[in-house]
């Protein structure tokens, strides 16, 4: 029996051996799979990096393609009244939805004013009406046009 316990003593010192070279060899391979994979996972020195800042002038006030950039409203006359006085409490998109025509403008700024705590406007009232009018008028709205060039049929009861 002694001989049968040696032989399995040894089997098994055999057997762990080889799970053990086995699991290196998996191990290894994987490493290199990664390595071949991403190279820079394995740089371990650190190279000092020196951020590069690069100034960005914005300017407020830039118009491209007749649009002023921050706002989005039409470059013309008064655009700049326009933007110091009705951009400081809503978006230029609030003024670029509502279209009106001179009286409604002037009634809604007068609510504004009541309400709202507008200050006196003064003579840029003016300035700022006309551009509104120019720029945003009302939709002209009308009749469709009439239907032609259509084969009619008669409904059957």
């Amino acid at each position: 029996m002694s001989k049968d316990e040696d032989f399995r003593k040894y089997i098994r010192k055999v057997y762990k051996l080889t799970a053990l070279f086995s699991s290196l060899f998996i191990i290894t391979g994987g490493l290199l799979v990664i390595y071949s994979i991403s190279p820079g996972l394995f740089n371990f020195k650190k190279e000092p990096v020196t951020p590069v800042y690069v100034a960005v002038e914005e300017d407020s006030d830039k118009i491209e393609n007749g649009i002023h950039v921050r706002t989005g409203l039409v470059e013309a006359e008064g655009l700049m009244t326009v933007v110091n006085n009705c951009t400081n409490c809503h978006s230029a998109k609030l003024v670029i939805q509502n279209r009106m025509n001179e009286e409604r403008w002037n009634a809604t700024i007068k609510w504004m004013q009541e309400t709202q705590n507008l200050w006196d406007l003064g003579n840029n009232q003016s300035i700022i009406v006309n551009y509104l009018v120019t720029n945003y008028p009302p939709p002209e709205v009308g009749r469709r046009s009439n239907l032609t060039d259509i084969d009619w049929y008669e409904l059957k009861d």
